[in-house]
């Protein structure tokens, strides 16, 4: 029985290149591992493909990382074993979601994985996809205006003090 916050099926084809791509980015590049990392990883809008396990108990453990990822437009998937996705990894304990920041040679199998998944998902994200385009192009400029604007900090030197003479 699939868990509540699988939102699709992945086929085995997809998963069991789902697995080869991250080992070549744990080998090659940055992944981020657990529940708490990934969350992170996509708040910073750093994650280029998180995976999720799809037997995670308790749910409430990963329940918000697939609405997460549609909000900040990160594609997802999943896979069927917490254990196996540990072991992709490289890890000797079971893994509850992973987060790719950097592909490194595992690049085109990433983005191979996202197109087949992003079909799935397409039909969730459609609508929203402009909206967060045109937030986040703003919030760039004003960062990089501020930054240019900002008076450069000298550090304050304090007049030397002449010790009291004792009288």
């Amino acid at each position: 029985m699939a868990k509540s916050y699988v939102k699709f099926e992945v086929s085995s084809d997809v998963v069991s290149k789902t697995y080869e791509a991250l080992q070549m980015a744990k080998q090659s590049g940055t992944v981020r591992k657990g529940a708490n990392e990934v969350t992170k990883s996509i708040e910073r809008g750093l994650a280029s493909l998180v995976v999720i396990a799809g037997d995670v108990e308790p749910e409430e453990v990963v329940i918000h990382i697939p609405t997460l990822c549609e909000q900040k437009q990160i594609p997802y998937s999943y896979v069927p074993s917490k254990q196996d996705l540990g072991k992709a990894i490289g890890m000797n304990v079971p893994c509850t979601a992973v987060a790719v920041e950097n592909a490194g040679s595992a690049a085109n199998a990433i983005k191979e994985i996202v197109a087949k998944v992003s079909g799935t998902t397409s039909a969730s994200k459609g609508a929203a996809q402009p909206k967060p385009q045109h937030e986040a192009k703003p919030k760039e400029h004003e960062h990089a205006h501020e930054h240019e604007h900002k008076p450069e900090h000298k550090a304050e030197q304090k007049p030397e003090q002449k010790p009291k003479e004792e009288s």
